[in-house]
């Protein structure tokens, strides 16, 4: 799996302050162009404060909220009144794009595919850098050190394991 930082995603640090200013945090900012108009795809969560906050739990009002600050900022940055904007939560089994994210779901429950193993390895969320990631593991307890160059694939999991 790659690391790519979030804020190499254009015009993410422009948004995450206003996002986070909200109270949510910006998981996944893609943006597009097609002949008409600007397509932006935005997915938030809430923070994982701690193991009993759900990050799920991102409704439409929260959804609208994000979508009424951001859409004047995007007009005024992409000089268009052209622009469809679609703003959504991760989902509760959110395939897990980019190893970047991982640092933004501490706490919360993962599934990965190790290729060394070749299974599904499911645990908490403890630690994350730019080139492993800690789990807790949801079978015994203990805590493993998996580099993102032997995940292949991983998604939030909405029970342990």
């Amino acid at each position: 799996m790659e690391y790519i930082p979030l804020e190499n995603q254009h015009y993410y640090s422009e948004c995450k302050s206003l996002v986070e200013g909200l109270g949510y945090m910006l998981i996944e900012l893609k943006i597009g162009h097609t002949r008409s108009a600007f397509q932006i795809r935005t997915v938030i969560s809430k923070p994982c404060t701690d193991k009993t906050d759900d990050p799920h739990t991102i409704g439409v009002n929260d959804c609208a909220k994000v979508h009424r600050l951001l859409l004047p900022r995007f007009e005024a940055l992409l000089n268009s009144q052209d622009i469809y904007m679609e703003v959504t939560s991760p989902g509760m089994n959110r395939n897990i794009k980019n190893a970047a994210e991982f640092a933004l779901f501490i706490g919360k429950n993962v599934r990965i595919w190790d290729r060394d193993a070749s299974d599904w390895i499911g645990g908490i969320i403890r630690t994350a850098c730019s080139e492993t990631l800690d789990l807790e593991l949801s079978d015994t307890g203990e805590t493993k050190t998996f580099a993102y160059e032997n995940i292949a694939k991983a998604k939030l999991a909405d029970t342990e394991g």
